[in-house]
């Protein structure tokens, strides 16, 4: 089960992924309540108990890997929940390739777009998906309308593979060779790893 990146935190400069809990659904839940999200993620919007049924099944299936995204500069310091600014998904949904991973990033707090929130968050997705979990292709599938994301993946070297006007997305693709490899450990070599428990638990205080 997907259950690897369950007490693991990527920190980087802007931004910190941390597993996503229970803890963080009432906050993911309001923002899926915008239409604009909606709209970006093609998603319905859910009830809470089905949001929670939802973080559930990220946690435990084994073609998910999920982190929320958090601001660095809040946490740890505040709250994890007044910290969320997001989401950065890995699907590992192809079963005659399980070397290709389908990324995802949300950005959903509007004052926190346009800051390289989620160039920083995918980047660390990305490593880590190539590190840990064997990726060599990735792909992202974005709504024809959002020109943001579709510059951001660009500038991250995917290239446009197909356009459907069906559903009205743009298929990017990236395929990591030897060179594009090295360039995504240069880019995320200031990443800190840490366990989410540590962090979570406040100095001196055990376990019971």
């Amino acid at each position: 089960a997907m259950k690897i990146n369950q007490d693991t935190v990527l920190r980087g400069k802007k931004v910190t992924l941390v597993p996503y809990t229970a803890a963080h659904v009432p906050r993911y839940h309001e923002w899926m309540q915008s239409e604009e999200l909606q709209r970006l993620t093609a998603s319905e919007p859910l009830s809470l108990e089905q949001e929670h049924e939802m973080q559930r099944s990220w946690r435990d299936d084994a073609d998910k890997c999920t982190f929320i995204v958090l601001d660095s500069g809040r946490w740890p310091g505040q709250a994890e929940e007044s910290s969320m600014v997001g989401d950065v998904n890995l699907f590992l949904t192809n079963t005659e390739d399980p070397t290709v991973g389908e990324i995802e990033i949300m950005i959903a707090e509007p004052s926190c777009r346009g800051r390289g929130f989620g160039k920083e968050a995918t980047l660390l997705m990305m490593a880590y998906g190539v590190r840990k979990l064997g990726i060599t292709k990735f792909e992202a599938k974005i709504g024809q309308e959002n020109e943001a994301s579709i510059c951001m993946f660009k500038k991250l070297h995917f290239k446009e593979v197909a356009v459907s006007s069906i559903f009205q997305e743009v298929t990017l693709r990236l395929d990591v060779s030897e060179q594009e490899r090295q360039w995504l450990l240069e880019q995320t070599n200031h990443v800190e790893e840490k366990s989410y428990a540590e962090l979570k638990q406040p100095a001196g205080v055990l376990d019971t």
